[in-house]
């Protein structure tokens, strides 16, 4: 795998994402809950109205999602600072640095948008990050994700209470970390808050940390442009502290995702079973 990735890795960003379209709908014509979840997400969401063919929006969304998997190899295998070329400009990285300046820690919350791996990466290339990181059942692609995403002045930490305490650690040094506010969070370590006007269980890690840090939180979103032209980086400060209760800092969280995907609908990863409810956690009904 570690091989045909690195053969792809050479391989043209408009090529890689040609490829990727074809994916895409080869995944979703594929049997399986992929293209049902896909659809229910989407067309559950209410993204879609008179003025917005939601056939339209889907199938840009498949494509997309096939972009997602082909990109990979050149994000993750490219020598680095040709991977930082593919971030054509940013919008709002001043908030970063001034926030970095005032003296505080950031977290950065990326949602499954775009091309969201380039984005510890290409922080990392001017700051530290500390991002966790839970290896999946392959090895080989664990290698490749560790290859992939430990570059530049990037950590990676266990998703246990070690990656925790190195993730609050790094806070209090001022430095940054990376976070997906919209995983479904582990049993007893989120609570049910709406998303898209359905209820997700949503991790409550952010908040935590940011009120024993008093750290600055960003959403980040890595625009994939058309035509395999790169990628466009957009930072969105939060505005305020989130809340102390955990329920509504994770309404708070939900809805500032909310916003991004609004913002790149059809680069949202619909095929993510944002609702499922973990074996240990309460029923949704319990959570109030």
């Amino acid at each position: 795998m570690i091989f045909l990735f690195k053969l792809l890795a050479h391989l043209p960003l408009p090529v890689l994402h040609g490829f990727g379209v074809v994916l895409g709908w080869l995944i979703y014509l594929a049997p399986g809950r992929h293209a049902g979840r896909m659809r229910d997400n989407l067309f559950a969401s209410g993204l879609c109205d008179p003025a917005r063919d939601c056939r339209r929006l889907l199938w840009q969304a498949v494509a997309e999602s096939g972009k997602a998997i082909a990109e990979l190899p050149a994000v993750w295998l490219r020598p680095y600072d040709r991977v930082l070329t593919l971030v054509r400009s940013t919008e709002g990285w001043q908030h970063l640095e001034a926030a970095r300046a005032a003296g505080r820690g950031i977290i950065l919350m990326s949602p499954h948008i775009g091309c969201f791996e380039i984005i510890s990466l290409y922080y990392a290339a001017h700051h530290p990050l500390t991002a966790m990181y839970k290896p999946p059942r392959k090895a080989a692609l664990g290698t490749l994700m560790r290859l992939g995403r430990e570059r530049g002045q990037a950590t990676l930490v266990p998703t246990d209470l070690s990656g925790v305490r190195a993730q609050l650690a790094a806070l209090k040094r001022f430095e940054a970390i990376g976070i997906l506010p919209d995983q479904v969070a582990t049993g007893g370590d989120g609570v049910w808050a709406p998303f898209f006007g359905r209820p997700a269980y949503t991790p409550t890690l952010a908040a935590s940390l940011q009120r024993k840090t008093g750290a600055a939180v960003f959403f980040i979103a890595a625009e994939r442009l058309s035509w395999g032209r790169g990628y466009r980086l957009h930072v969105l400060p939060l505005g305020d502290d989130l809340p102390e209760d955990k329920i509504a800092a994770a309404t708070r969280i939900n809805r500032a995702v909310e916003d991004v995907v609004r913002r790149f609908p059809a680069q949202y990863m619909w095929s993510y079973n944002r609702y499922k409810r973990p074996g240990s956690a309460p029923a949704p009904d319990m959570a109030a």
